[in-house]
């Protein structure tokens, strides 16, 4: 198996949990929880940020002394909406609470030395764009982009992929910190499939090849992105979800496209 690929669990509370430490990098963690109506989930943030997003289901949370009532505007992660997200700075408690069945997603970076607050992020707030035509089209939603002020390092965003269509393509790749041109930024992908007992491709690749990594991924498993591009396909009969967490040394997502593929993005001649 990939040493980029994180298997989830098929049942019980932790669906699957990265950290800096198990990923062998520096900024990005990443926890995918499913709570029953009436679990609670207890922790601090310590010295990293936190955003929670409510994938599906309804959540109540106290941050600090802050309390934010039903959270969720979704019951499934396909459903064509929007979540909800709470960022959580660092040094933080937090008491999640979940009104139903629900799952979760807690995105984490290291935080840095300013002042920062809890900040709701509300569905109606977030920006939703289509990205891509014919069969590369995908539907993206920001749910903590770089241009938010709310977050040191983190960013986090959401792709749904129709079946049968590639996604984020032509492969990209955002492992140097070299502004203008491209940053440097860990990322994770938790994939979603549907019908659940799919599955989808990803490809995590250098141009040097020095790491080439291809993976099945199944319904909640994670891929780890160092470095390199990293190119999706949702074969047919599948829709697939995945949520983006990214965090690097700064907090501009400034991508580079492997010149091998970016001929596709020439107008059509007419």
């Amino acid at each position: 198996m990939s040493p980029l690929l994180v298997k989830a669990r098929r049942d019980g509370r932790e669906i699957v949990q990265v950290t800096p430490q198990s990923a062998g990098w520096t900024h990005v963690g990443f926890r995918a929880l499913r709570l029953r109506a009436g679990d609670q989930e207890m922790l601090s943030t310590g010295d990293r940020e936190l955003c929670v997003v409510v994938l599906a289901g309804r959540a109540s949370m106290e941050a600090g002394d802050q309390r934010f009532d039903g959270l969720g505007s979704r019951q499934s992660v396909f459903d064509d909406a929007p979540p909800v997200a709470l960022y959580v700075p660092k040094h933080t408690a937090l008491k999640i609470s979940a009104d139903s069945d629900a799952e979760l997603a807690l995105c984490t970076a290291p935080a840095d030395d300013q002042p920062r607050e809890v900040t709701l992020l509300p569905a109606e707030g977030m920006k939703r764009s289509v990205r891509g035509q014919g069969s590369n089209t995908r539907y993206v939603c920001d749910i903590l982009p770089h241009t938010h002020p709310a977050a040191a390092h983190l960013l986090v965003v959401e792709v749904r992929t129709p079946a049968g269509h590639s996604s984020s393509y032509p492969p990209h790749k955002h492992d140097t910190e070299a502004l203008p041109a491209e940053t440097q930024l860990e990322e994770t992908y938790y994939h979603r499939i549907h019908p659940p007992q799919g599955f989808a491709f990803q490809r995590v690749y250098t141009d040097d090849r020095t790491l080439d990594e291809a993976m099945a991924v199944e319904d909640h498993d994670v891929v780890l992105v160092p470095r390199g591009y990293h190119p999706v396909v949702a074969p047919h009969g599948y829709d697939l979800y995945y949520l983006n967490v990214m965090g690097g040394p700064g907090r501009h997502w400034v991508f580079r496209n492997d010149p091998a593929h970016e001929w596709m993005l020439a107008p059509t001649p007419t």
